[in-house]
């Protein structure tokens, strides 16, 4: 079950981008599950992957292979994360970027390989690797939408996001996709994200934005506080709109940055509602803190507390598991009296107890909606920071004990 309407938007092409995608058969066979993205010579890319320590093979070799050439293709397969897999990962990794490379005419190293699915499990490279001549018969600049149906996983729908800004005159183009239900803690990126757009960006820059866009996006949701093997998220930059960021004014690069961090929070937030056995969407806004770092560690805190989640899956206005878990995020000499938590505007605590104006009533009215809004104020300081997630439900669980079978 996803949270509330999202339907993909209406994709413009990306000059100097064509897609194409394929059935392969990695886990099954109904919709395609191999998607070739083609990078016009010129562009650049900047990406951001997992800190785990047991990344993927794929992850291993596009950060390689993107620090050390400007990308050509990126290759992406579902159904399979090729991680937990050894040296075997790495060669049958090494398989599919080689094949791909033969049938296109580019050196390998300018391929970035990226697997989603099954952890542990040995990646079927011979079926990725027959199904690439129907992904590139099929390239085009209108494809999109089925990009983001074929790197699903256990997600419900495909997720998408589009911009149009004019800068400096000329006409600018983003284009991105996301995928992620579940293992969602970003640290640097999340499961999966592939935006595109016809600025020109220089690779440095690029890369600082797609930092800052990340900061403020994906590494600010969470639906289980597990973080994946195989989380990536790479951009790139055609510059056909001629449109030349580096160039720009200072006012007119914080432009195309705030809609490049708007992008990619859309992206963001459509995957938190789509998380596994998702009922509720929710924003834990914490204000008043000391520090950005304090607000995020207090908003994360309650976010990944599964009691508090429960309560929010149950519509239970449970206020004492929120105000414990705010106790516990480890900020030091935390004057309790002046804490203040709202829920959809509700007060329900403040001065160290419940509020005198709060009832029950007014708490289960409150936590009803689909859409929530916890806010907490430290009254400690200036700074705030919001983290999105969603309720534990009883499919969550489900989903998650039946999934490899």
């Amino acid at each position: 079950m996803a949270v509330g309407d999202a339907p993909l938007p209406a994709f413009f092409a990306i000059d100097g981008i064509r897609i194409g995608t394929a059935n392969a058969g990695v886990k099954q066979t109904e919709r395609a599950d191999v998607t070739v993205f083609e990078i016009a010579e010129g562009s650049t890319c900047a990406g951001v992957f997992t800190r785990n320590a047991f990344c993927a093979a794929p992850v291993h070799i596009a950060k390689a292979n993107l620090a050390a050439t400007a990308p050509r293709y990126w290759l992406v397969n579902t159904g399979n994360a090729n991680a937990g897999t050894g040296q075997a990962g790495f060669e049958a990794a090494q398989a599919c970027i080689d094949a791909l490379a033969e049938k296109t005419g580019v050196a390998a190293d300018t391929i970035l390989p990226f697997s989603t699915g099954v952890i542990g499990e040995p990646l079927p490279s011979a079926k990725i690797v027959a199904s690439l001549d129907d992904a590139l018969k099929g390239l085009g600049e209108s494809r999109w939408a089925d990009a983001g149906s074929a790197i699903m996983t256990t997600d419900t729908r495909p997720k998408g996001a589009i911009r149009e800004i004019s800068i400096a005159g000329k006409t600018v183009r983003i284009c991105g996709l996301s995928k992620g239900a579940g293992m969602i803690k970003p640290n640097m990126a999340t499961m999966l994200s592939y935006v595109g757009t016809d600025a020109g960006v220089s690779s440095e820059l690029l890369q600082s934005m797609l930092n800052e866009a990340n900061r403020l996006s994906f590494n600010r949701i969470t639906i289980d506080g597990d973080t994946s093997t195989n989380d990536s998220a790479v951009i790139v930059a055609t510059g056909r709109s001629g449109v030349d960021v580096d160039a720009l004014t200072a006012e007119e690069q914080l432009q195309f940055q705030t809609v490049l961090t708007d992008i990619y929070t859309e992206l963001a937030q459509l995957i938190v509602r789509d998380a596994e056995g998702a009922n509720k969407f929710v924003a834990v806004e914490v204000s008043g803190a000391a520090s950005e770092s304090e607000a995020e560690m207090v908003a994360y805190t309650v976010a990944e507390s599964p009691l508090v989640k429960t309560a929010l899956y149950a519509s239970d206005p449970n206020w004492g598991r929120i105000l414990a878990a705010v106790g516990r995020a480890g900020v030091e000499s935390l004057a309790v009296e002046n804490v203040s938590i709202r829920i959809n505007g509700v007060l329900i605590a403040e001065q160290g107890g419940r509020a005198a104006s709060y009832t029950e009533e007014a708490g289960v009215e409150a936590l009803t909606p689909a859409d929530l809004l916890i806010n907490i104020d430290l009254e400690r300081g200036s700074d705030k920071a919001t983290v999105w997630t969603s309720d534990l439900s009883h499919e969550y669980v489900t989903i998650n004990a039946e999934y490899r079978t």
